[in-house]
């Protein structure tokens, strides 16, 4: 079978739909040069009806037919694709977004003797909306102008950055779990409203638009976030009085534990997901 399309997605989960989403809607490719395979069918065809992609009827059709990869399944299951995919993997690009595998777990199955290129990614969710972060790792064994194309492919769904692996399990904390965090926050500010008697369905739009709002001033500022922090609180004011009431319950300390569990829960997620065989 020829190769006649440019990427394949392993996977038709959230993330691979919101890559389809910026991929296409930014005209990055078009919807015929992409395939896409799932062991669940119904979940392939939910990505077709949105989009005229091709539906592979099977892993291997999917290899055969795209010149790049992405592998968008879940970690636990990633060892079994990956050991599928060998036989095939000669030439080809293979772009991991999988929490857990590092480059050199991807690369113990997908090695040199394989004839395959191998790159580890991490986006988030937010890339559903455009608004995304994808860290992608400089340790890798795709070509240059390879490794340029899939930059741009991840910016098409909002920033990116070239990272040390060393930082991934930072990468995870700060951007991969990070939005639970803010939805978090958004629903207990949206709590605190509705006690103050504000209608729940504005109290859900008024956090988060104060949210988006108040990280648009850092982005696009470029003040320190402290000083941003300080335009607000005026003195003897109600803002202080809050801030006050967050430091005093270790808001500022919960934060930073929280993300320093997440990037352990990360380094152990590697250690538990090692090829096996």
């Amino acid at each position: 079978m020829k190769t006649d399309l440019k990427l394949g997605f392993i996977g038709a989960g959230n993330m691979a739909g919101a890559i389809l989403t910026g991929v296409i809607g930014k005209g990055f490719l078009q919807p015929e040069e992409i395939a896409v395979y799932d062991v669940n069918p119904m979940q392939s065809d939910q990505l077709a009806a949105r989009y005229p992609i091709h539906v592979a009827r099977s892993q291997d059709e999917l290899i055969d037919r795209c010149e790049r990869v992405v592998l968008a399944v879940k970690p636990v299951y990633l060892q079994a694709v990956l050991e599928k995919a060998r036989p095939l993997a000669r030439g080809k690009d293979f772009i991991s977004i999988a929490a857990g595998w590092t480059f050199r777990m991807l690369t113990a199955i997908l090695d040199d003797a394989s004839g395959a290129r191998v790159l580890r990614t991490m986006p988030n969710t937010p890339a559903m909306v455009g608004a995304g972060f994808t860290a992608l790792c400089e340790q890798t064994t795709l070509s240059d102008e390879s490794f340029a194309w899939a930059q741009e492919l991840f910016r098409t769904l909002g920033e990116t950055a070239v990272l040390p692996e060393t930082l991934f399990d930072a990468v995870i904390a700060l951007t991969g779990s990070s939005p639970a965090y803010v939805f978090l926050f958004i629903e207990a500010m949206a709590d605190g409203a509705v006690k103050l008697g504000m209608p729940r369905a504005l109290a859900y739009k008024a956090a988060a638009q104060a949210v988006m709002g108040s990280a648009r001033m850092v982005l696009e500022t470029g003040e320190h976030p402290a000083v941003l922090k300080d335009m607000v609180c005026s003195p003897a004011g109600t803002t202080i009085e809050a801030v006050a009431s967050l430091e005093r319950d270790g808001f500022r300390s919960a934060v930073i534990d929280a993300m320093a569990v997440c990037a352990e829960k990360s380094r152990a997620m590697s250690d538990k997901t090692q090829p096996k065989g």
